[in-house]
């Protein structure tokens, strides 16, 4: 932080100070309340230049509510970085091309209105997002894949455990609607064509499979979309980044 001066420039050459450093009380104080100003708005100068000039209202119109503050996390950047390339235990994940991708399904950090304790992972089925919520009123949020209408599930829950590059194993009743589903009856390896992507996480109930997951996908333009068979995806760069936020236990509202 920059230090302030703490008074006039001593006089040179045995110049007399002048009463012109006298400064009247309105003026020390309107002073002040500029610089609180600059520090609320979270202005800074650069170069060492002049403050800039403010055009302040002065018409009294009551408080004003302030927004809660959103923190600051060094995985939440620029879109160009978060869905770059990347490798990832001896995969190469592809760059997704986000200008195709809505903004707002895009990861962000936004003001938690869940009401749910720091930890939780709130899926909300109508806005197609996931929110991972945070101490101190905040919420990382993900735009989400949901299951078409006859194959959702909604409740409480929690995460049992997490895969990295699970084995996608269609049930018995998705082999019967595809059936050239078979060839992976007994597991289809990780991978980049794996329909569970780059991470899972696997959704108990009571200490039972409810059968449902939150998981990656190659598939990034379905993000938005209710075309699964009722699980939570993610764009692949995202479930990476959830899972690394995520311990075993983590309560999940599907809603």
């Amino acid at each position: 932080m920059r230090e302030l001066p703490q008074g006039p420039t001593p006089p040179r050459n045995g110049d007399a100070i002048e009463t012109d450093f006298l400064l009247s009380r309105r003026a020390v104080l309107s002073g002040a309340g500029a610089l609180a100003l600059l520090g609320v708005a979270g202005c800074s100068t650069s170069g060492g230049g002049e403050l800039p000039a403010l055009q302040l209202d002065d018409t009294v119109t009551g408080s004003v509510p302030i927004r809660p503050s959103i923190s600051v996390d060094k995985n939440i950047t620029g879109p160009d970085v978060m869905y770059a390339s990347l490798t990832d235990n001896g995969f190469n994940v592809p760059e997704v091309p986000y200008l195709k991708v809505k903004p707002e399904f895009r990861r962000q950090i936004v003001v938690d209105t869940t009401g749910e304790a720091p930890g939780t992972i709130v899926v909300h089925l109508k806005e197609r997002m996931l929110y991972l919520v945070q101490p101190g009123g905040d919420a990382i949020r993900y735009g989400v894949g949901i299951g078409k209408d006859g194959f959702r599930w909604s409740g409480r829950a929690n995460i049992q455990y997490g895969r990295e590059w699970p084995t996608w194993t269609p049930p018995p009743e998705m082999i019967q609607r595809k059936p050239e589903l078979v060839k992976w009856q007994g597991g289809q390896p990780g991978g980049l064509t794996n329909p569970l992507g780059a991470r899972a996480l696997y959704i108990y109930q009571d200490g039972k499979d409810t059968g449902y997951r939150i998981h990656g996908s190659p598939e990034w333009w379905s993000i938005g979309q209710a075309m699964s068979s009722g699980c939570v995806r993610l764009i692949n760069q995202d479930i990476i980044d959830l899972y690394s936020r995520v311990s075993k236990k983590n309560p999940v509202v599907v809603m």
